[in-house]
């Protein structure tokens, strides 16, 4: 995949992140791929350790999930896979659990708002029970394919709020949702993995910025080295291989002045402190 055009040359877009703002990392387990089957030019011999991860965007006007990670009913949502999409996985704390061990106020957390529906990004909600936040184009998805099994099934009963992407193009991508109006947290639709996939930018007051890009590449090789998934993980993944392959060339643009964040690749995460006990302000 050729990365010459450049897809993003002006300066970043103002934001006013609150001084308390803050960004918090919650592992909820991995699961084991081959290199091969992760990005183009792989190897077998390679095992992936595959994160589950939940990131916690604390902000004065309410506290944001990005994504949900394993559930406490992970075994069973496994269980509703083909078994062509089961790995080897090990299971860790769920993110509800880590809000209350580290003495979360529950109140706080306004909800999950989730990159897309599949279900290692939305096992979590099992156990969560808050607002699930998500546009109109994942919604009819989840409604409609099979890999939003899980997702049916963890979102019964919970509240569905629906968000427009309706904002004005954002680093590259076509729309955008600012959930806060203060340019902190930016929701921008990339599409292709899903249709309504997004990508989640967070400024935070220390000038820092990350981009939370879902599966748009599972592993950091995807930015890196320019690498696709595989062929055959392509048709198998993704909705629309082009449309991915367009975002993750617009990601690319972005990774000399932001923090690349794929959904599965554990080392990602680590400029991202975890929640300790009482670590988090009331």
């Amino acid at each position: 995949m050729t990365t010459t055009e450049p897809f993003w040359t002006d300066p970043l877009p103002a934001a006013a992140p609150p001084p308390s703002m803050a960004l918090h990392q919650l592992p909820t387990g991995t699961y084991r791929t081959r290199a091969a089957l992760a990005v183009t030019g792989g190897s077998f011999r390679d095992t992936r350790e595959f994160a589950a991860t939940a990131v916690l965007i604390t902000h004065p006007q309410g506290d944001l999930l990005i994504d949900a990670g394993f559930g406490a009913h992970v075994d069973e949502h496994i269980r509703m896979l083909a078994r062509v999409e089961r790995a080897p996985y090990e299971v860790g704390t769920t993110a509800a659990q880590q809000l209350d061990d580290a003495g979360y106020e529950r109140s706080r957390l306004t909800g999950v708002l989730v990159t897309h529906v599949h279900w290692d990004h939305v096992s979590g909600l099992d156990s969560l029970r808050v607002p699930i936040w998500i546009n109109r184009d994942e919604m009819r998805y989840a409604e409609r394919d099979a890999h939003g099994a899980v997702f049916r099934a963890v979102s019964q009963g919970l509240e569905l709020r629906e968000y427009e992407l309706d904002g004005p193009p954002y680093l590259g991508f076509p729309s955008s949702f600012d959930v806060h109006g203060d340019g902190s947290v930016v929701v921008a639709h990339a599409g292709g993995h899903t249709d309504g996939s997004v990508i989640v930018f967070v400024a935070l007051p220390s000038g820092d910025r990350y981009a939370f890009i879902g599966d748009l590449t599972w592993q950091r090789d995807g930015i890196t080295r320019g690498a696709q998934r595989p062929w055959l993980l392509r048709r198998m993944a993704d909705i629309d291989a082009e449309t991915v392959r367009l975002g993750l060339r617009r990601a690319i643009a972005l990774s000399k002045l932001m923090r690349i964040v794929p959904s599965h690749d554990l080392g990602a995460y680590d400029s991202i402190p975890r929640l300790a006990a009482g670590g988090i302000d009331a």
